[in-house]
């Protein structure tokens, strides 16, 4: 990929509502889809994305790109896990791009300089073919300049995990080495949770799936809690219940990051969301399918009541 010779570092920096956002050559899928979303007038928490340009940027001071790019041309399965150790290295040490780290700060000022989440957005993910979902890291409840900065540099890292380099190599994108790094409020979210707008394992368009835990949807990622499971209509009518006991939550912690607290019985017993809630994201799910032209599955949370969208990928196989 061509790039011009000097760039300036503020254009290494786009907003959400930027229409340049949009673009995933540019934001990544993740910033992509935020970006649309947030141009089409749904509720995203606000953010900016560090653009894919900034890491290729990067990794070109001391030929760094090269060394990183030769270290994954044609690695051996056994010789993945040394040499993505090894691109990981240079990543971390490659200094920044003149003048990113100030415009990262200025972007985090703007924002408000509070709870941050601190997503990786690669350019190739959350495609038709292949979602990507998983593959490099996110951070959350990020607080100050400093843990910003720095977890901006280890979502590019985790671009070379072994297991996001393994992913890419099935995927044939191991030349690819751009990924954006989206930064957005931190919501602190009653209840979150994924939907399919299509029930993708009865293979049936007239009803969608959502799951939902109490707190942060990382309890579902992480494995620590089973979500309950919902079956609705198009229009939002409950179908099918699958309540859960959640004996924990993952919630922000003050000084930063996550932490793990007990819920009380009663409420981890209950259902996670009433009929409304089911109504409301129903609703949602059939804008989002209208806004993007397919099925989708889409990450959410409540926040005070009010439902915000995290993210909004096509189904994949």
């Amino acid at each position: 990929m061509w790039l011009k010779s000097w760039v300036d570092a503020s254009e290494l920096i786009s907003w959400f509502d930027d229409a340049a956002c949009e673009d995933p050559e540019i934001a990544g899928g993740k910033g992509a889809s935020l970006a649309r979303l947030q141009r089409a007038g749904l509720p995203v928490p606000y953010g900016f994305v560090v653009r894919a340009e900034a890491l290729v940027r990067t990794l070109e001071s001391g030929e760094r790109h090269r060394r990183v790019s030769g270290l994954l041309e044609d690695a051996s399965p056994d010789a993945l896990p040394a040499r993505a150790k090894d691109a990981q290295a240079l990543v971390m040490e490659a200094p920044l791009v003149s003048g990113l780290d100030s415009e990262v700060v200025r972007a985090y000022e703007r924002l408000g300089e509070g709870a941050v989440a601190v997503r990786s957005s690669a350019c190739a993910e959350d495609s038709e073919t292949a979602s990507f979902a998983g593959q490099q890291d996110t951070f959350l409840n990020v607080r100050g300049s400093t843990a910003v900065l720095a977890s901006v540099r280890r979502c590019w890292a985790s671009f070379f995990s072994e297991r996001a380099v393994f992913y890419r190599s099935r995927k044939g994108s191991l030349g690819d080495l751009r990924m954006a790094v989206v930064v957005q409020r931190q919501l602190a979210p009653e209840k979150s949770g994924v939907m399919f707008t299509v029930d993708p394992v009865r293979r049936r368009r007239d009803q969608m799936v959502i799951e939902a835990v109490q707190g942060l949807g990382e309890s579902v990622v992480s494995g620590m809690v089973t979500p309950d499971h919902y079956i609705v209509s198009r229009e939002g009518e409950l179908k099918r219940a699958q309540v859960s006991t959640q004996t924990l939550a993952i919630v922000a912690a003050a000084q930063g990051g996550v932490q793990e607290v007990a819920l009380d019985p009663a409420v981890g017993g209950a259902r996670v969301l009433s009929d409304g809630e089911l109504a409301d994201l129903a609703q949602m799910g059939s804008k989002l399918e209208e806004l993007f032209g397919s099925p989708q599955d889409v990450e959410w949370a409540f926040e005070n009541e009010r439902l915000y969208l995290l993210q909004s990928r096509p189904v994949t196989a």
